[in-house]
């Protein structure tokens, strides 16, 4: 059981009931707490596969190294391009790449991989589609999908770590929002670059939508699968 009371100072946690808890000026409340309300957190599955070093300086150069794998990763998928002629938004593999990485190192890590991935283009280093690089593809058509990457990865990981890639629909449902925030965020910057925003819906989304219903498929099938695979060996 906590206790709190709500004064003129604010709210303070007191650990039994005061003495003048029924004066007017105070509101008194205790709430009854219970560890079943802590929600559970799940380790990514690179956790379990590559457990992290119990030392300082080996967790972080570990964490380094699966941060930077992270911007291969989604590098080698950006090469997989399909142009369409109705839009300056190809079809890449990029996408999947990302929802991966932020699925496979968790929130934190697999955010701060994808900064590093724009960070990397930006020094025009050949890692965005095509094996192009340079500052001007962040403020070119496909900017807004670039910029959703570090979003998109960060709530792959947080779902991830909420236990959604264990099962096939949890998995599949993770995969679409994380679809739902890079389809969002780029559309929505070509619609502010060509002052169109049905034009961008039509250009930089719809088409775009049964490619993740594939790649939503694929994470269906792919992690719980994985983890079924992790149980059996162990």
């Amino acid at each position: 059981m906590q206790h709190f009371f709500l004064g003129k100072h604010g709210i303070f946690r007191l650990n039994r009931p005061p003495m003048w808890a029924h004066l007017r000026e105070f509101y008194f409340v205790s709430i009854a707490t219970s560890p079943s309300l802590t929600l559970p957190v799940f380790r990514p599955m690179i956790d379990v596969l590559l457990p992290r070093p119990s030392g300082r300086l080996s967790g972080l150069m570990a964490d380094s190294a699966l941060i930077i794998t992270g911007t291969l990763v989604v590098a080698a998928s950006a090469r997989v391009v399909i142009p369409l002629p109705f839009t300056p938004v190809p079809i890449t593999g990029q996408t999947f790449g990302v929802l991966l990485v932020g699925m496979l190192l968790g929130a934190r890590r697999g955010a701060l991989s994808l900064l590093l991935y724009l960070l990397e283009g930006a020094l025009n280093l050949p890692v965005y589609q095509g094996g192009n690089g340079g500052i001007i593809r962040l403020l070119g058509p496909t900017a807004g999908y670039l910029w959703s990457y570090p979003f998109a990865a960060f709530l792959m990981g947080l779902l991830v770590e909420r236990g959604w890639d264990r099962t096939p629909l949890r998995a599949a449902a993770a995969m679409l929002l994380g679809g739902i925030v890079i389809l969002s965020m780029g559309t929505l910057w070509l619609g502010c670059l060509t002052g169109d925003l049905r034009s961008a819906i039509l250009q930089g989304c719809l088409p775009f939508l049964p490619g993740d219903i594939v790649k939503t498929a694929l994470a269906a099938t792919l992690l719980p699968g994985g983890w079924k695979l992790i149980k059996v060996k162990k």
